[in-house]
């Protein structure tokens, strides 16, 4: 296993607007090729935008939708793809040819749609259906995964991804800027962004306070180190649909490091090379060799009543 660069992106997509949305993937993805990077991963629904999902209805939703592999967007995708060698993971909804709805990260290359994963815990909108099975696919060699935003909260989905072979966790998001139970939490006011230029600091703060980075911290070091696993963390910045998101696209390593994050306020692109050997070096490799799954095999398989999950509105 050869060492692997990735690219990290965000940008401000637009609500349903795939045009221009594939122009963005298509500038940064270019702009990552000329930079050595040999895969590019972009936001949660980066194709379609997420947000404005909520206010949809079926009709709304099956419009916005498309097949895979035969719709136009994974075609522009494996375009870009062709004309740049790297490889894409995008976001969009997909819709089966039952018309059934999901949410999807697909990763594409210049050949054609490599994986696709539907997400777990889907609940933008009502008519979305959950997904039904993990992701595990080779790219240059590797073996990855793909979790969507909330499937990375249930740490049982990244310890099985990873279980299932990954070493490289693919985290496409929109998130944080919302508000929550946990202290800190909440909406960033939209002026802020508005006024970027010349008042960068007060965004900044708001960014990497407890409504967003430091949260982000809580965890996500967690989810590398605890599995022994790199993760590539994307997630949009800017306005989604009248909530303001903040960005932070990063690359960590098996030590829970970072090792690139984007930290612009607007497109940015963040590097990283994964190297084979720190997956044994990690106290993760060492965890997972040292389980006693007899003992609590049972108890986490144990059924649970599950709660509604909302989306939150403004």
């Amino acid at each position: 296993m050869n060492n692997l660069k990735i690219a990290t992106a965000q940008f401000e997509s637009k609500s349903g607007d795939k045009a221009y949305n594939l122009n963005i993937i298509e500038k940064l993805s270019g702009e990552a090729a000329r930079q050595g990077a040999q895969v590019i991963s972009f936001h949660e629904c980066s194709i379609t935008g997420l947000t404005h999902a909520i206010e949809l209805s079926r009709e709304e939703m099956t419009e916005l939708a498309e097949l895979i592999p035969e719709g136009p967007s994974i075609g522009k995708l494996q375009q870009i793809a062709s004309t740049h060698q790297i490889a894409i993971l995008a976001g969009l909804f997909e819709k089966d040819h039952e018309n059934k709805l999901f949410k999807v990260q697909v990763c594409v290359d210049q050949h054609g749609v490599v994986a696709k994963f539907r997400k777990l815990h889907a609940f933008i909108n009502p008519h979305v259906n959950q997904g039904t099975e993990y992701c595990v696919f080779e790219l240059y060699g590797w073996k990855c995964g793909i979790l969507i935003c909330y499937d990375n909260n249930i740490v049982e989905n990244v310890r099985a991804t990873n279980l299932l072979g990954a070493d490289i966790l693919f985290m496409p998001h929109v998130t944080m800027c919302t508000p929550s139970t946990r202290p800190g939490a909440g909406f960033v006011d939209p002026k802020l962004w508005e006024r970027r230029e010349e008042d960068p600091t007060s965004l900044r703060i708001e960014f990497d306070g407890l409504k967003g980075r430091s949260w982000l911290m809580k965890w996500l070091p967690a989810r590398a180190y605890d599995n022994g696993m790199y993760v590539v963390f994307s997630n949009s910045i800017g306005m989604d649909a009248g909530q303001l998101k903040n960005g932070c696209s990063m690359i960590l390593d098996p030590f829970g490091d970072i090792l690139a994050e984007c930290r612009k306020l607007g497109d940015d692109v963040a590097y990283a090379i994964c190297t084979p050997d720190k997956l044994q070096l990690a106290g993760g490799y060492r965890y997972k060799n040292a389980r006693r799954p007899d003992l609590y095999g049972a108890i986490i398989g144990r059924e649970h009543a599950t709660r509604q999950v909302v989306a939150w509105k403004k």
